[in-house]
């Protein structure tokens, strides 16, 4: 997710053998019981239950040695969205807004788990900043990630106050180099985004002018159309394998910052710190309260310019999710 987590870009295999029933959502099978030889998904420091079905093995117990699975690391929304376009992916997590952004341009992708309710946005400022409220950011230099949570919180924040994108300049930044910018003093204003905005925090006094967690959009796991089509059993082994985890995180607390802590080379003060922010214990199935944040994001995204049409993007929210997996799902 950032320049400064340990590993970013980095790829990562993984595989477990064993054999077992013929259910494909879960147990080790033979070769000939699965659809693909092949699963390619990404973990972010963004998505802690990615890091903990990566850590535990769970994908690669349930699907024995016939399927090699492969992970490859996400540095934000925007990044996984572009793995997910080029088919380099099969499943990837983004936040909501980015989701739906990514559908309404043409991405041909589906929701087929939420994982997480994060507060993982925030304005952030310098330690000595005269910025206190989100007023006075008109006239300023803010750094934000175009196409992601954080971006899309900026524009929500500013609106509420009376101000637009206009009103400011915002510079297109990668996550980690947001914080770079922030502390060096390139920028004003940063929206951040944990852990690194966490980290912020706590390395550099960084304060957090404005939260508000219903500006942020949830955490979706998405997977390609043709991933669903022609291997839902291997998709459904992945939802159980989040939900496996889900139940996991909320037994080892501990466990859960050490990995976030160990993968996002951060003090485990500041993880736990991350995981507060972080809710785990919500409905896996993409919904009505889904949709009912994005339908507050879509007429953004036309404004912005980042979408054609409001048909465009209403369109792309009443074709976005699958619930079906998160339905079935079986974390045992």
């Amino acid at each position: 997710m950032t320049g400064c987590v340990a590993g970013e870009d980095a790829q990562g295999n993984a595989a477990g053998a064993g054999t077992g029933s013929d259910d494909a959502a879960g147990s080790s099978n033979s070769t000939s019981d699965w659809s693909t030889d092949t699963l390619n998904i990404d973990f972010a420091t963004y998505n802690p239950l990615s890091l903990i079905v990566k850590d535990q093995g769970f994908i690669e117990e349930a699907l024995g040695d016939d399927v090699e699975v492969t992970w490859t690391q996400s540095a934000g929304s925007n990044k996984a969205n572009e793995l997910l376009r080029a088919g380099a992916v099969d499943v990837a997590s983004t936040a909501g807004s980015a989701a739906l952004l990514a559908r309404s341009n043409g991405s041909p992708i589906h929701t087929i788990d939420i994982y997480s309710q994060p507060e993982w946005s925030a304005l952030v400022v310098p330690e000595d900043s005269d910025i206190t409220d989100v007023d006075d950011l008109e006239g300023k230099t803010i750094a934000a990630t175009t196409g992601t949570d954080p971006y899309f919180f900026l524009l929500q924040a500013l609106d509420e106050a009376g101000l637009s994108a206009d009103d400011v300049t915002i510079e297109n930044l990668q996550h980690a180099d947001g914080r770079a910018a922030l502390e060096n003093g390139s920028v004003d204003a940063w929206s951040g985004l944990d852990p690194i905005m966490a980290a912020s925090e706590a390395e550099s006094n960084t304060k957090l002018i404005y939260r508000n967690v219903d500006f942020n959009t949830y955490g979706f796991l998405n997977a390609t159309e043709s991933f669903i089509d022609e291997s839902p059993d291997v998709a459904q082994v992945v939802v159980d394998a989040y939900e496996k985890a889900r139940a996991w995180a909320e037994d080892n607390p501990d466990e859960t910052a050490s990995i976030l802590a160990d993968v996002a080379g951060i003090d485990p003060a500041v993880a736990t710190s991350v995981l507060e922010r972080t809710h785990f214990d919500v409905d896996p199935v993409p919904g009505d309260d889904q949709r009912a944040v994005l339908e507050v994001v879509a007429p953004i995204l036309v404004e912005t310019g980042d979408v054609a049409s409001q048909d465009t993007v209403d369109d792309a929210l009443d074709s976005l999710f699958e619930p079906s997996f998160a339905e079935e799902a079986d974390p045992s």
